[in-house]
């Protein structure tokens, strides 16, 4: 008897409380997390003080939750396994191989330390779900998958890297964009689906790609966030144009956390100044697949409520990618290729740092 051979994908997300139960532990592993909450400081003193904030923090951000519709917790992980289902249908029509795709966080649950998750490998492969490079999340991923199997996967097989700079990514996010406006997307498929259109045409407005911001502190280290961020922005700027965009791209960090210094211009300065010219504004959130909190809430409510206040024109949030199913069979075509062909240390050229058990350190 003939056996299909088996493979199992794992995509990787931040992650986020699936219930008001969850939001202290999410909040936990986030600030304890040394590249996330990355501070001078001895590890004795970090640890301590990222779980006091983590507490403190947790009643404020309950309430954000309890205010978005989804029974006190995040969308983000329930977003993330419509896109494995679809993902894996994908894949299992596309090749003669049987795959299983699951779904791994970094904060909350189901958590990627989960003994279910195994090690990577050309048939245990994780795809984790941040179009650019940054030590806060692709580079938190491989060190949690390092400390976990004592290897860094990339060179495994069993891992695919970011594709900020992929022109075929570029093509995608634009026809996205396009689509949004064209009227052609199933609003069934997202959440918060905006309503009404533009007064304006979508060709002249102003379009913010708003991606999550960072401390500078760890662009310092030599992070490559902001070029990634760049990169994507100027391919999908220039696609944007052969459909007929007229308009002007920006591009902005939201979401700081803290005094220190971060990514700028910040979201809400930008699309202030923006309003207060009287323009029309959409926002795109560059560094997101997935909806949930900073697309629904900070984006979606924060951010029109300014602008309008503020008086812009027109405010409009795009969605993110969702189950937008061209997007999903590009990832698809992404994990067959996996990650066989990279003979150098990823991390070192994109986030400043080699991991302790990098195969490429020289």
């Amino acid at each position: 008897m003939n056996h299909k051979q088996k493979k199992t994908l794992i995509l990787v997300n931040l992650g986020g409380p699936r219930t008001s139960d969850e939001i202290e532990v999410f909040l936990t592993d986030l600030f304890t997390d040394p590249f996330v909450f990355d501070l001078p400081l001895p590890e004795f003193l970090r640890l301590p003080l990222a779980r006091l904030i983590a507490k403190k923090r947790t009643p404020k951000v309950k309430r954000t939750y309890e205010s978005m519709g989804f029974g006190g917790g995040s969308p983000l992980v329930s977003e993330t396994e419509k896109q494995a289902k679809v993902l894996e249908k994908i894949l299992n029509d596309k090749t003669s191989i049987d795959w299983t795709v699951n779904v791994a966080m970094t904060c909350g649950f189901p958590h990627i330390r989960d003994p279910k998750f195994e090690k990577p490998s050309p048939n245990t492969i994780y795809l984790p779900l941040y179009p650019q490079f940054s030590r806060s999340t692709v580079l938190s991923t491989l060190s949690h998958l390092e400390k976990k199997f004592h290897e860094c996967p990339i060179g495994s097989g069993g891992y695919v890297p970011t594709f900020a700079r992929d022109s075929k990514y570029h093509q995608i996010s634009a026809r996205f964009i396009f689509d949004f406006f064209s009227g052609v997307l199933n609003e069934a498929d997202f959440l918060h689906f905006p309503k009404g259109k533009l007064a304006n045409d979508w060709k002249n407005l102003d379009l913010v790609f708003s991606a999550h911001g960072v401390p500078m502190r760890l662009i310092r280290k030599g992070d490559q966030y902001m070029q990634e961020i760049e990169s994507s922005v100027l391919g999908i700027t220039e696609v944007l144009r052969s459909y007929g965009f007229l308009g002007k791209s920006h591009i902005s960090y939201q979401s700081k956390v803290g005094p220190a210094e971060w990514t700028a211009p910040s979201s809400l300065s930008l699309i202030e100044s923006l309003a207060k010219e009287g323009k029309s504004i959409a926002v795109f959130p560059i560094s997101f697949v997935s909806d949930h909190l900073e697309t629904l809430e900070e984006i979606g409510e924060q951010f029109k409520n300014l602008a309008l206040d503020s008086g812009a024109k027109d405010f409009i949030r795009i969605p993110a990618f969702g189950t937008y199913l061209p997007f999903l069979e590009y990832l698809a075509e992404k994990v067959l290729l996996a990650d066989g062909s990279i003979n150098e240390c990823l991390c070192k050229k994109m986030g400043g740092e080699s991991l302790t058990t990098c195969r490429f350190k020289k």
